[in-house]
């Protein structure tokens, strides 16, 4: 159990919560909930789709049960779902309970949140598969060398999805993502308004916990998951295109494990490795993105 910060929040401000994955992001939460009488909303983009409970660590139903959450496992396979769908869906939420907790490790969902989102052009479906082919042929880099300067400067380069998306909205509008982003309108809840907290876990301590809790998510059913998903398993998965719902962490390891490329052992140790990766990720961005949200040091 997390230790909440030494002054309760303003029980009616509304309160966001980031941090990298198996930080305790949900636990802080619910007990806020439970003890400010504040509602749950989910702010990560794999815990919005319905194919993982266990392996996105969805809050359990004893948590659930004592106190409402919103946005956790409703968005069915195939179905398309971004940030903006995000923020059509959290408005509403926010307007009925005002004073919400809203927590995940989706830095973009976060951001476009507090400071605006861009309303940018369908990308039309022959620029995504002439995405697809660039990357298959050249790798993400042919996507990087391609973009505006104003954009190549400023992108995560180590975000395959964030290059090729970036790419397709150059060439089907002409316009790099960065000018897009500079016509942001206003954000939804601005940052200011809001208390905004964000655990930044010390590497090891994190790390014991991230190998401790992908054993019992094992324990807990990853596997029998993954085995339900097997039969609509697509074949770009893996790929910067692929349905969002198979990019959860680990989902790829078990699948290959099933097909039987790999020992369950061997599935275990590559997933917990890939999530240790993805935390560094997520520290990174924090850091970067979030100078202006109350820090919480952990442990």
């Amino acid at each position: 159990m997390l230790t909440l910060p030494l002054t309760l929040p303003d029980p009616a401000r509304p309160v966001l919560i980031a941090g990298p994955t198996a930080s305790g992001k949900s636990a802080l939460a619910l007990q806020l909930a439970t003890m400010q009488g504040r509602v749950v909303i989910n702010a990560d983009a794999l815990q919005v789709h319905d194919s993982w409970s266990v392996l996105t660590a969805r809050p359990p139903q004893a948590d659930l049960a004592q106190a409402p959450h919103h946005l956790y496992g409703h968005v069915p396979k195939g179905a398309a779902y971004s940030v903006g769908h995000w923020l059509r869906e959290v408005a509403p939420l926010l307007a009925r309970h005002p004073n919400a907790v809203i927590v995940g490790g989706t830095g973009l969902y976060l951001s476009a949140l507090t400071e605006g989102l861009a309303t940018i052009p369908h990308t039309p479906p022959e620029i995504r598969a002439r995405a697809d082919a660039l990357v298959r042929d050249s790798g993400p880099e042919a996507l990087l060398a391609g973009l505006d300067a104003r954009t190549a400067a400023r992108i995560d380069r180590q975000n395959p999805a964030r290059l090729q998306r970036a790419w397709e909205v150059l060439m089907a509008t002409g316009r790099g993502l960065a000018d897009w982003q500079e016509d942001t309108g206003p954000p939804l809840l601005p940052l200011n308004t809001t208390t905004a907290l964000v655990l930044m876990p010390a590497r090891e301590w994190l790390n014991t916990r991230i190998t401790a809790r992908f054993a019992a998510m094992l324990q807990g059913g990853a596997l029998e998951e993954a085995r339900a998903a097997l039969p609509h398993w697509p074949a770009d998965a893996g790929t910067p295109s692929a349905p969002l719902w198979t990019r959860a962490i680990g989902a790829a390891e078990l699948i290959a494990h099933l097909q039987g490329h790999i020992s369950l052992e061997r599935a275990e140790a590559d997933a917990t490795l890939a999530t240790r990766q993805y935390a560094k990720r997520q520290r990174s961005w924090f850091r970067s993105r979030m100078k202006a949200w109350q820090r919480l040091d952990l442990p």
